[in-house]
């Protein structure tokens, strides 16, 4: 790679970043459709033509937004499973737990996913399928966590523990900070005995 690429390379990812940290900061406390690329830019402090280089359009931004938003909430819930790959029921209350304190933050404003599915009526708009696939990945990694389970049937339990994640992401406003956690462990451990007779 010829010297001039290589020292213009990390440039333009800083400023990739720049103008996807600060969407993203903006889309997850206003929203996608309130916030346009004008404010984008502003804060960002980049041209136009830089955040259009790097994002072809508002969409691929709200598109990079949740795929940024997915690989921290995946990266949490691989690392807790891996922390507890012999204990199926450990490794639920660990995500449960981590899922419940992350309710409880004085800037929670909702699972971005969903928030984002919610603004978009077009079943097939991109940010809606990203966050398809999240919800589909959810349902996925909780069944694998069912299986581990000595339950009649996983794939229920699976939906049943789903609809409680995804319930709680909704309802956050409904708890009070320190009972959000409380709350989704005493709902999955009924889920799980009822799973269990």
């Amino acid at each position: 790679m010829p010297a001039e690429t290589a020292s213009v390379l990390p440039e333009a990812l800083d400023v990739r970043e720049r103008i996807l940290s600060v969407a993203s900061a903006l889309f997850y406390k206003q929203g996608v459709r309130a916030v346009g690329v004008d404010l984008v830019v502003q804060q960002a402090g980049v041209a136009k033509s830089s955040l259009y280089r790097h994002f072809r359009t508002k969409d691929d931004l709200i598109v990079a937004f949740l795929e940024r938003e997915d690989l921290d909430f995946w990266g949490t819930w691989d690392r807790v499973t891996a922390e507890h790959a012999g204990d199926a029921l450990a490794e639920l209350e660990a995500q449960l737990r981590w899922i419940g304190e992350r309710l409880g933050r004085a800037n929670y404003r909702g699972c971005p996913q969903i928030n984002v599915a919610a603004e978009f009526a077009e079943q097939e708009h991109p940010a809606r399928l990203v966050a398809r696939a999240h919800m589909q990945a959810l349902r996925a990694r909780l069944t694998k966590t069912a299986q581990r389970l000595d339950v009649a049937s996983p794939d229920t339990l699976a939906a049943q523990l789903a609809l409680l994640v995804n319930g709680a992401f909704v309802s956050a406003g409904l708890l009070a900070p320190d009972e959000a956690t409380e709350v989704l462990l005493a709902s999955m451990h009924a889920l799980v005995a009822a799973a269990r007779r």
